[in-house]
């Protein structure tokens, strides 16, 4: 047997059968490009390009300052937790209890801690698709089985209420989707929510996980949480952070506003796990949450221009099908017309993943494929980059595309 062989025999199951994240595996292929020396613009990654607020890295400097470096309890520290219900209350207009808050390492940890206290072997999550690439698998980890309800490019992507009832059972635990969506850049408006509501409020022990991260990069009505609806708060986990709309990634500060019984249940978890969050982190979070918000209001200003941008070149490349993204900082346009083509050098492409290497490798810009996110025929191009790294990406990738034969 083979050295990797016996590896993989040692390894648990569960970790066998984990997909490593797509997002990070093309950066990853990406960064290794640059490192030969090759000019690569990365549209694979779901990361801001500008800098932390000034206010709240003065905000973190003060901390160190002050000698605040020491664990912090493990729900997160009081000032934060009130910023966050203080926050809840003014923009979205939700009363929860600083009891109610648990205080994670970003929202991916917050979702895994809501999926693990909710979900029993065999459990059912339903899941919105196109998705984020980590719920799945996170519904996998916690032993539950995901069931997705597609919705399509015309639609908007939004699957519809009938999609939603056909798929509750006896087994559904939770229900499962980002507004606005990564990774298409949907945004469920507030009659849509009012409806996905109205059904899950007529079943028993159904929760909801509601990814709400993007929520300050909105480019149409004002945003709406799920969790204001009759019925619905005691049965959400409202899901939150300040990674993207306060350009804080490498802070690592994620959120859950939940029901008592659930928020205990992840702090519980949690203290088992990782503890609490960095100390100072937490700190620069008060003054994000709480402070002034003219930074992110003119960070999503600029997103606006970038997907106005994006979008009138992407509708120069032919064969490209893509929707307008009302939230996030995504496009998620349908490739199949590619499929069957050839290469320059010969290969032929046969799925989003063969369309990635190819943009990767020939137009030197790397995107994320479909299938990870639960559609294949897709491709994710993330428009969080400069107005120049962005024209020069869509002129690459379509001079790319025109060389298919």
């Amino acid at each position: 047997m083979s050295a990797v062989a016996e590896t993989l025999k040692a390894l648990s199951d569960r970790i066998n059968a984990l997909e490593e994240s797509a997002t990070i595996g093309m950066a990853k292929k990406a960064r290794e490009l640059s490192a030969q020396g090759i000019s690569v613009v990365n549209l694979s990654f779901g990361e801001p390009d500008f800098q932390t607020p000034q206010h709240i890295k003065d905000a973190a400097k003060k901390a160190i300052d002050d000698g605040f470096t020491f664990y912090t309890p493990v729900a997160g520290i009081p000032d934060l937790k009130t910023a966050i219900v203080d926050k809840l209350k003014r923009d979205n207009n939700l009363e929860y209890k600083p009891e109610n808050i648990v205080v994670s390492t970003g929202a991916k940890q917050s979702i895994a801690n809501a999926l693990l206290c909710l979900v029993n072997p065999g459990d059912e999550v339903i899941i919105y698709s196109p998705y984020w690439v980590s719920y799945s698998e996170l519904v996998k980890l916690a032993e539950g089985v995901p069931v997705l309800i597609e919705g399509s490019i015309e639609n908007d992507f939004k699957a519809s209420i009938e999609q939603l009832k056909s798929a509750i059972t006896s087994k559904t635990k939770v229900v499962m989707f980002s507004s606005p969506c990564n990774p298409t850049g949907t945004v469920f408006t507030e009659k849509e929510l009012k409806a996905i509501a109205s059904e899950i409020v007529k079943h028993d022990n159904i929760y909801v996980i509601a990814d709400e991260i993007y929520e300050f990069i909105n480019f149409g009505e004002k945003h709406v949480s799920i969790a204001s609806f009759e019925g619905m708060k005691d049965r959400t986990a409202l899901v939150n952070g300040v990674s993207k709309g306060y350009a804080m990634t490498g802070w690592r500060i994620g959120y859950m506003a939940a029901p008592k019984s659930l928020a205990d249940a992840c702090d519980k978890l949690q203290g088992q796990v990782t503890s609490a969050t960095c100390s100072i982190a937490q700190k620069a979070a008060v003054a994000a949450i709480g402070g002034i918000m003219e930074p992110t209001m003119e960070m999503n200003k600029a997103f606006l221009r970038r997907r106005d941008l994006v979008y009138g070149l992407l509708k120069e490349i032919p064969g490209l099908k893509t929707n307008l993204p009302m939230g996030a900082f995504y496009f998620y346009p349908n490739v199949s017309a590619y499929f069957g083509k050839t290469t320059p050098g010969g290969q032929k492409i046969n799925e989003a993943m063969d369309l990635c290497l190819y943009l990767l490798n020939d137009a030197h810009v790397s995107t994320v494929p479909g299938d990870a996110f639960g559609t294949p025929g897709f491709i994710r191009i993330s428009f969080a980059a400069s107005d120049e790294n962005l024209t020069k990406a869509l002129k690459n990738i379509k001079a790319s595309i025109l060389k298919l034969k």
